[in-house]
């Protein structure tokens, strides 16, 4: 079986985390079953790990180039294993690959968490005669798991995370075979080249979204999440919904923009609602103070502070509420609203601090996964943290966190540089009266000659859309056809056709490339 994710990437500790990861220089059967187990075990919610057979390390780094397998006790490994997996209990299968690394193979034992467990192994597969017993991870080594942490993990059997468990109603035919190669050529995976050549059921069995009984096969809702390009079938409104007060929302809650609905799996969510907000709400600023030969640079909102806020609603919200990510955005913040609230082992004092919070339960602990190995969360607790950082870096004020007492949402508000919202109220009045003057005049010249030129036979709801996209080239003449389809809520095809017809006018006319052009509005 192909690997799913770069091989380079395990061998560096890049996107997994090294207690995840454990390197053996030869085969060693019973110490290899007895970390298989606990991997699977997953007692702290990691989503179980590798094991790099043909690898030595020194202080903690793989030494290059690696010692390899020999091709001659590969075969014979990978036969022994059929025998040793029955000697779990209950019946556990780890992946397996073989990695061609410096000139040289080494076996790769995928060891995903099991939904089964708690599992237990002979202490030596070899011999018959030793006894069953369960291990578990602790840091980066395996110890059998005795008294209140047997127990423990025994309860934790019944608290499966969600993205985790089978889900009757996923049906195949909603999986898209495009955002399983993107992903797959995202992290790098030699599944790749074979993705189009078999079956997408055969695909999704090696990247683990399987449950069940060979004949009761049942997709994960992780595969729903990641490979659907409309989860809300199954998870209603799994959406990110952006709205926008420019006065505030105390101040005039009636003056208000909101954006369409951003939809579709999770990964392209979180792409689609930080490309949005990058767009057309991040600025920067730039000081160049006399006597000094640097600038000084700043947001009104760092760029990566928001990343991680938009991230974390994303990957550690309920799949099971039926309510929407909600973004607002304020003059003086932005605040991001997930539903439901955080896990009941984070502390109310961590949260207060919103400085580090760390759960000891993972809501959806495969999710975070795959968005870890598509670089679009960073690790464990790190989220938090890395927002604060950010905002400090920036010289802006920390970001707060809300919740009610039953943890039933999650809020992070996030401040606005404390420069920009003052430039903003110094200049207001004064852009204000300008702009009152220039739009009303531009405007009413616009719409009559949108009026006059245009046919009778158009309506005049498409004459006032013609008008109003006029004005905005007017004022951008670099809008792309997205942009457009967002400030006028209408669909591109529509923004399309509208432009076709103000083009058949000689009204506009596109100068240089669809990316990098611009629209010329050539109205007297």
């Amino acid at each position: 079986m192909a690997l799913h994710i770069d091989i380079e990437a395990l061998l560096s500790n890049q996107r997994i985390e090294s207690n995840r990861i454990e390197f053996k220089q030869g085969w060693n059967a019973p110490k290899i079953y007895q970390s298989i187990c606990a991997f699977a075990n997953d007692f702290d919610n990691i989503g179980g790990g590798y094991i790099l057979v043909g690898v030595e390390e020194e202080n903690g780094m793989v030494k290059r180039p690696i010692c390899g397998v020999p091709d001659e006790s590969l075969d014979r490994i990978l036969k022994s294993m059929v025998g040793y997996n029955h000697k779990i209990s209950p019946f556990y299968l780890p992946r397996t690959s073989i990695e061609e690394v410096d000139g040289k193979k080494l076996l790769v034992i995928w060891v995903p968490a099991g939904d089964m467990r708690p599992y237990e192994v002979r202490s030596s597969v070899v011999s018959d005669k030793s006894p069953s017993t369960t291990y578990i991870r602790s840091g980066s080594s395996t110890i059998e798991a005795k008294g209140e942490v047997l127990n423990e993990l025994r309860e934790m059997s019944n608290r499966l995370p969600f993205d985790e468990r089978s889900n009757k109603e996923i049906a195949l035919k909603d999986i898209s075979l495009l955002l399983v190669q993107d992903y797959l050529q995202r992290v790098g995976s030699k599944l790749v080249d074979v993705v189009l050549k078999q079956d997408l059921s055969v695909t999704l069995e090696q990247l683990d979204l399987w449950s069940g009984s060979s004949e009761n096969r049942r997709l994960k809702n992780v595969a729903a999440m990641m490979f659907c390009e409309d989860p809300r079938k199954y998870f209603p409104y799994t959406q990110v919904d952006i709205v926008m007060f420019p006065e505030g929302v105390l101040q005039n809650p009636n003056n208000m923009i909101e954006v369409p609905s951003i939809t579709g799996s999770v990964p392209t969510m979180i792409r689609a609602t930080l490309d949005y907000l990058r767009t057309n709400i991040i600025k920067e600023r730039i000081i160049k103070p006399k006597g000094q030969a640097e600038s000084i640079r700043f947001f009104n909102y760092p760029y990566q502070a928001l990343e991680e806020a938009v991230v974390n609603a994303l990957y550690h919200r309920d799949y099971q509420e039926y309510e929407a990510v909600e973004i607002c955005v304020q003059p003086h913040e932005i605040s991001i609203l997930s539903y439901s609230g955080p896990d009941r082992s984070i502390s109310a004092d961590a949260l207060n601090s919103a400085q580090y919070l760390q759960a000891r339960r993972y809501r959806n602990r495969r999710l975070g996964d795959f968005l870890k190995e598509l670089k679009l969360s960073e690790g464990r607790a790190t989220g938090i943290p890395t927002i604060q950082d950010e905002l400090k870096r920036n010289g802006s004020p920390k970001a707060i966190i809300e919740t009610d007492q039953d943890r039933s949402f999650f809020l992070i508000r996030i401040p606005c540089h404390s420069d920009f919202i003052h430039y903003d109220t110094v200049s207001d009045t004064v852009n204000d009266t300008i702009n009152d003057i220039v739009n009303d005049t531009v405007n009413d010249t616009v719409s009559d000659i949108v009026n006059d030129t245009v046919s009778d036979t158009v309506s005049d709801i498409v004459k006032q859309r013609l008008a109003k996209m006029l004005q905005l080239l007017i004022q951008n003449p670099s809008l792309s056809k997205k942009q457009l389809a967002l400030e006028l809520r209408v669909s591109v095809p529509t923004i399309s056709r509208d432009l076709s017809l103000l083009i058949d006018y000689q009204m506009i006319v596109r100068e240089g490339s669809d990316r990098k052009g611009k629209w010329v509005v050539l109205l007297k």
